[in-house]
């Protein structure tokens, strides 16, 4: 078999697709957009070729250039379950990638390189106060992110990696055997293959683990690792498991993995419909978590209340209604001090 390469077919097609993507970047006409379709359906390396270029110079105007020229493309899945607006910073190479490869199939023309799973993907999903937002990931994994959070999705094509910066998350992870998925909170990670599971960091910066389903692997992480180069590695490997109905708070004094029953496994993730579960907390605790949830402060003028077992199901944006039922089943009168504050006292 012949193993002599062409080369100069390889510079022309270089060159040639160098120029496209020059000309993307100020703008095709109609004519030039007609000729770059020829040339992309001609031979598939020419796709490829122009991907690769595009996407290593981060030509975004010639990618969202290219996503005009493959039509049928196919959103990410975003469902919004609670908040008044989604804060996110989200790149659109994946998606472009994933039309042109579309599009190509739909040509009869192979195209191995524009997969969504083999390019680098990296997001930025953050929600203000009272936010929460659920994200469809390139990999088919469902990130679900609470209120005041703030995370960074880096995929590639050896590994799947959350960095989670503050707030909270639960993940639904779709099974890949060969690209573990790991989520980074300062120097621990959480790495599953295929499972649920949310991680918070918490004001006293613990990081508190609940496993919802199938099971994970604790550890220390290197912070150095990059998810281009390979998986980030468990550096001091843990002997902590974590399965499905446990929890484990790490940072703590004694960090033990700990049963959590369904009922309370569902008041931890209330937070994913816009509702908060009390089931007997003190009011100031049971307050302490609303605020997470609002711009509202708590001042508390009696402090003989502040023990008073609160239970009930609340939406954790209506604080008029949680106020209206402290006062008729919990004797507690409140009083709107300010715009941010409310002041609370014994009927």
């Amino acid at each position: 078999m012949s193993k002599v390469v062409n080369i100069g077919a390889t510079e022309e097609r270089l060159d040639t697709a160098s120029r496209w993507v020059a000309r993307m970047d100020r703008g095709l006409t109609d004519v030039e957009q007609a000729e770059l379709q020829d040339w992309i359906a001609a031979d598939p390396k020419n796709a490829e070729r122009l991907m690769s270029l595009t996407r290593r110079w981060d030509r975004m105007a010639s990618l969202s250039r290219l996503a005009e020229l493959f039509p049928e493309p196919r959103e990410p899945r975003v469902r919004q379950r609670f908040g008044k607006r989604w804060v996110g910073v989200a790149v659109t190479a994946t998606l472009i990638v994933t039309v042109a490869a579309a599009w190509l199939s739909r040509q009869g023309i192979d195209a191995p390189v524009t997969t969504p799973e083999m390019v680098e993907l990296h997001d930025t999903y953050e929600t203000e106060i009272g936010e929460q937002v659920t994200e469809s990931l390139a990999d088919g994994s469902i990130l679900a992110v609470n209120t005041n959070s703030l995370v960074r999705v880096e995929f590639s094509p050896h590994a799947r990696v959350l960095r989670l910066e503050r707030g909270e998350i639960h993940v639904e992870v779709a099974h890949d055997a060969d690209r573990p998925f790991s989520v980074i909170a300062g120097d621990r990670i959480v790495q599953a293959i295929g499972t649920a599971f949310s991680v918070e960091i918490t004001d006293d910066q613990q990081i508190e683990l609940v496993v919802t389903d199938g099971k994970v692997v604790v550890g220390v992480s290197s912070l150095d690792d990059s998810p281009a180069v390979a998986p980030p590695r468990l550096v001091q490997s843990s002997t902590n498991t974590v399965q499905a109905g446990e929890e484990l708070v790490l940072g703590a004094p004694e960090e033990t993995v700990k049963p959590v029953s369904a009922e309370d496994i569902e008041v931890k993730l209330s937070w994913r419909e816009g509702r908060l579960i009390f089931r007997g907390e003190p009011l100031e605790a049971a307050l302490a978590e609303v605020e997470r949830y609002t711009t509202v402060e708590f001042v508390f003028q009696d402090d003989d209340i502040k023990a008073r077992e609160v239970i009930g199901r609340f939406r954790a944006d209506d604080v008029e209604s949680l106020l209206l039922a402290l006062r008729l089943n919990f004797d507690i009168a409140y009083e709107h001090i300010d715009d941010g504050r409310v002041l609370l006292s014994s009927l």
